[in-house]
């Protein structure tokens, strides 16, 4: 595994001899915008394995992306690499239908200290509610960003993330709506402790994730991109791309259904992205 050869995936070419918080920003951006937030090897019969080495190969010279437990891995490995004070955290993410967090831990994130400040970072939630820059661990605080307002509260040693709402903008639609049907402009997203993990406190869940037919990732064939501009989407056939900021508080959603030889031409045109093994959406 070699840095260089990460950075080449990403399209990073700058410098990187300070572990600061600008360096870390701008390459969590390329990032972000370069390894998609996907499940699509679940739904092409391929074992997803949690091994750094497998989702070097897969990410970094398959061109693929991956899920959190992947994508934030192999983050990690880059930052410690480059000599960021890093470790994993593990989050229980918010279920809008059960309108609770989940029992179990089932998500990733990294926890950066920069001069003795400590940010979050997490390149793998995906979609509409992918942070674009790192993000201060403190409660209570408003952080916008292009793709909306994050904001942190601690509650007796646990923590909690949420984003404000925006409105959809969707052409063929005459009303604007938000984004999810129940009251209130506050998304949860999920909760977590700062309880430092190691990556095989996940092997279980990794494995789970894909025998479970109950959960959303085995449910969906799933493909997020951030964009300079927004965030594109493939969810089954459905092909949506949203610009952030089309209006005041309004982002802009052009939503599209695929046959299944354009769901192929999309991964290869919007992601970067071609399967080895055939994909049932």
């Amino acid at each position: 595994m070699n840095i260089q050869e990460y950075f080449a995936r990403i399209s990073y070419n700058e410098s990187c001899k300070d572990a600061d918080l600008q360096t870390l920003t701008v390459i969590f951006q390329h990032h972000i915008r370069a390894i998609p937030f996907e499940n699509l090897s679940m739904h092409c019969g391929e074992p997803i394995e949690l091994d750094l080495q497998a989702t070097y190969n897969k990410i970094v010279r398959k061109n693929r992306g991956g899920w959190c437990l992947e994508t934030n891995h192999l983050l990690f490995w880059a930052l410690q690499e480059l000599g960021y004070d890093v470790c994993i955290l593990g989050g229980n993410s918010y279920e809008p239908a059960e309108k609770t967090y989940t029992a179990e831990m089932n998500h990733i994130l990294l926890k950066v200290v920069i001069k003795g400040n400590p940010y979050i970072v997490d390149a793998g939630f995906g979609g509409a509610y992918q942070m674009w820059q790192p993000l201060m661990l403190i409660s209570g605080k408003d952080q916008p960003q292009t793709p909306g307002i994050f904001r942190f509260t601690e509650d007796n040693g646990n923590w909690y993330f949420e984003k404000v709402k925006r409105k959809h903008y969707i052409p063929e639609q005459s009303v604007p709506f938000t984004d999810t049907p129940y009251a209130g402009n506050i998304r949860k997203i999920y909760t977590f402790t700062l309880k430092p993990r190691h990556i095989n406190d996940f092997q279980e869940l990794n494995t789970y994730l894909q025998v479970s037919p109950d959960n959303i990732l085995q449910k969906k064939s799933i493909c997020t991109l951030q964009t300079t501009e927004g965030v594109y989407g493939l969810v089954g056939w459905t092909f949506t791309e949203m610009k952030y900021n089309y209006t005041e508080d309004m982002d802009l959603m052009q939503i599209t259904t695929l046959t299944d030889e354009e769901v192929e031409k999309t991964l290869k045109d919007k992601f970067s992205m071609v399967l080895e093994n055939k994909l049932v959406p």
